[in-house]
């Protein structure tokens, strides 16, 4: 059990190779935290509608995006300042217009993922977990 912290290292465990196998998988926490924080942004469903068709369609300015979303401009607004300040996005002017684009490379396959599959409903997860 090398890889248990030494703050750790006197817990009981039941298999400790695992254990090992299973911290060296979490890695470094910061990064983890990272990847956390990038999830946090898709969980609203606003802001995933946001993300998926700048993605898909391209530039695009708050009112277009509104329409497309179906939320109100101030929704919008908000939502892009949040994606703007995580570095996800960024507006570029073109006079009074400001369209913004996808720049975050590590969500596009996130974005692709949640594109191209369903989610799955709870029913489907609990048939999962029967039949499994």
């Amino acid at each position: 059990m090398h890889l248990v912290p030494a703050d750790r290292a006197g817990h009981r465990t039941i298999d400790g190779h695992r254990v090992c196998e299973a911290i060296a998988a979490i890695g470094d926490t910061g990064h983890v935290r990272s990847w956390a924080e990038r999830f946090s942004l898709l969980a609203d469903p606003g802001r995933l509608a946001l993300l998926l068709a700048l993605h898909r369609a391209g530039p695009l300015a708050v009112t277009d995006l509104a329409v497309a979303t179906g939320m109100r401009d101030p929704a919008v607004s908000q939502a892009l300042r949040l994606l703007r300040t995580a570095g996800v996005v960024t507006g570029d002017k073109d006079g009074r217009v400001v369209r913004y684009r996808l720049v975050d490379d590590a969500m596009r396959p996130l974005l692709n993922t949640c594109a191209a599959h369903p989610a799955p409903t709870s029913a489907d997860t609990r048939t999962a977990t029967a039949t499994g």
